[in-house]
Order: C-alpha cells, then structure tokens, then sequence
C-alpha cells in the first residue's frame, strides 16, 4: 500500500468534522487506539473506550459528535468509524502500478488493451476480450474470450474470468476468484446424469469487490448477476442464474444455490446456506450459519436459525433448549420417583 500525509485540518474538512484542538499536525498513517503513535489517528465510538482514548499516544483522535472528551487534537464527526475508513483512504491508497505490459503475458491479437494498463507476469488474455482503461492484472491471471472488463479494476493473482463474461467499472477480484464456470446442474437419465446447457454469462456491475477464492457461475441459459457495489468475503459461492442486488454484504463461506434472488441492501452472515429459488426481500438480515429452505421468501427483518425463523423466535427457542440438559435431570429423577411409587403400592398390595 502506498500512503500520503495530510494536516488534520486537510482531514477533518475531508469527513466534515469539528476540530478541537491543533488541526496542524501532520497525520502519516491509520492505528488503533492502543497500538498508535505520533504523526497517527485513531478513531473511538463506544464510550468503553473513552479511556483508552485519554491515554492514547495517536497525534489525533476521531470521536463521536457529542463527547465530552478532553484531547489535546480531535475531529468530531457523526460516525466516527466511517470517518475513520474515509482517511484511511486517502492516507493508504491502494497500490498503483505504471502501465505496462509484462514480457511473459500471452494476448490474442484480436483482445483490445486500453493504453493505460497493467498486465503482469505469466497473464493470458483471450480473443476479442476488452480490457478498460487504468485496470491492473496481476500475475497469472486468465481472462477468457470475449471478455469485457471495464475502467481502473483490479485483478488479483491467479484470478480466472471465464469466456463471455462483463466485469464493470473500479472492481476487485481478490486472488483465486473465479467466474463463469459451468453451474452444477444435471437431469437424471436411466442410468446417469446428463449436464443441462451451461451456456449463460455473468454480469458484475460497478464497484463490487469479491473476496479470495470467491466463485461465481455463469447461467444456465442466462445470466448471473452481482449489482453495484455489494461486496463479497472470501470464500462465497455464488451459483447460477442467481440475482444479487446492489449494495449486499455476504460474509464468508456463505453458500448460494442456483436461482436465488437477493434485492438490495441485505445483510448476509458467514456460513449461510441457501437452497435454490429462494427470494430475499431487500433489508432483510439473515445471521452466521442459518439455513434457508429452496422456495421460501424471506422478508425484511433479523432472520437465524436452521430453518431460519425471525430473530426473537430463534432466541426464545435457544432459551427453551438451553433448558435440555436440566429437564432431562429433572425428567429422570420423576421416572425414578414414579417407580418408587409404583413399587410401593405393589408391596401395599401384596400384604392387603
């Protein structure tokens, strides 16, 4: 990562912030509150954390609009941690890399490579593929035929963008993504399976960012969509003729079978599993490790659970499970009483 400096004046009116105290001093670099030293800045949101923030060695400290802190230079704003990350981009841009291209690359000479990119070791770039202006390919990637990726993408190591895919403007494809695979569908025969047409395409719109290792099929007849800027963890499948909204958030190892709709601006957790032809309404929220039925709508709201239910139904059920153990105790202490008893009237009984 390549880094500037700024004062923290430069920086306050970049997140509209309230200085109090120097706005002079020069700010090199991002830290965490315990971890920060002279000439960087930190960001506090939770009161907790207010202490920590006094002893902070960081040369300015970013806080919540409202707080009564004492520092010798702070930047009030809104929404500290968002403030935060806008700084951290301009005091750490990503790398950039003078345009060129590598000796070792293989490019067709039909593919149409704007004047303004990089193209690192070992890359392959197939016939009548398009590649925008201020994009970096980075060492072994593949990009397929006809192929379109458009202005000031990334492409990380050992990425694969399979034939006939349209990669959007400034995306980032973290190392080991792969697109435009065949989606696992097959018909049965009498004594086999037999692939059904995997001939569709993928579309990634503007802004997206998909983490290592991601996978994303192509359609089956169709297409496979991620829209603008919804961002991927590492380790996401993404099967095909699925439509995922814009501005999504799908944590790590979540699992998405074929046809499923995600709409805009839902929150999924890491390990969900989705079966196939599952609609998820936009805003709705589904935790870490839930499972969804094929079929089922999924409305707005705070979803978990396997199956996955609604927020404050999933915790009154842990609440009841988390009973188990003791009425299993309980359960087994009446068995042996109700034998007790038993064994009693028998020996009444017998002497009547």
């Amino acid at each position: 990562m390549s880094r500037t400096e700024k004062t923290v004046g430069e920086l306050a009116s970049l997140v509209g912030g309230q200085i109090i105290g120097s706005g002079e001093s020069e700010i090199k670099r991002v830290a965490s509150l315990d971890a920060a030293q002279q000439g960087e800045i930190a960001y506090v949101e939770d009161e907790n954390f207010f202490e920590s923030a006094r002893v902070s060695q960081a040369s300015c400290v970013i806080v919540p609009e409202n707080s009564e802190l004492s520092l010798p230079s702070q930047i009030k704003v809104k929404n500290p941690k968002l403030a935060f990350a806008l700084i951290a981009e301009v005091l750490h841009p990503p790398k950039q890399r003078e345009p060129e291209i590598h000796q070792s690359a293989v490019i067709a000479e039909t593919a149409d490579i704007a004047l303004q990119v990089f193209i690192g070791a070992f890359v392959c770039v197939g016939e009548n593929s398009k590649i925008g202006s201020g994009t970096q390919i980075r060492a072994g990637a593949k990009i397929g035929d006809n192929v379109t990726v458009g202005s000031d993408c990334v492409i990380h190591p050992n990425v694969f963008l399979e034939d006939g895919v349209t990669i959007g403007d400034r995306v980032i494809l973290h190392a080991g993504v792969v697109i435009g695979t065949d989606g696992f569908g097959y018909v049965r025969g009498d004594m086999s399976y037999h692939k059904f047409p995997q001939i569709g395409t993928v579309v990634i719109e503007d802004n997206v960012e998909l983490g290592a290792n991601t996978t994303v099929d192509r359609g089956a007849l169709g297409r496979t969509r991620i829209g603008k800027g919804t961002k991927l963890d590492n380790m996401v499948h993404v099967g095909h003729n699925c439509d995922i909204g814009e501005r999504v958030v799908i944590a790590a190892q979540t699992g998405i079978s074929g046809s499923v709709t995600i709409e805009d601006d839902c929150v999924i957790g890491g390990q969900v599993g989705f079966g196939d032809h599952i609609h998820v309404q936009s805003g709705a929220i589904i935790g870490s490790k839930a499972g969804v039925l094929p079929g089922k709508i999924v409305r707005p709201g705070v979803w978990w659970g396997i199956p996955i239910q609604p927020l404050d139904q999933y915790k009154r059920l842990n609440a009841h499970l988390s009973r188990v153990p003791a009425m299993r105790e309980e359960l087994k202490a009446l068995k042996d009483r109700v034998a007790e008893l038993e064994r009693q009237l028998l020996n009444r009984d017998g002497k009547d």
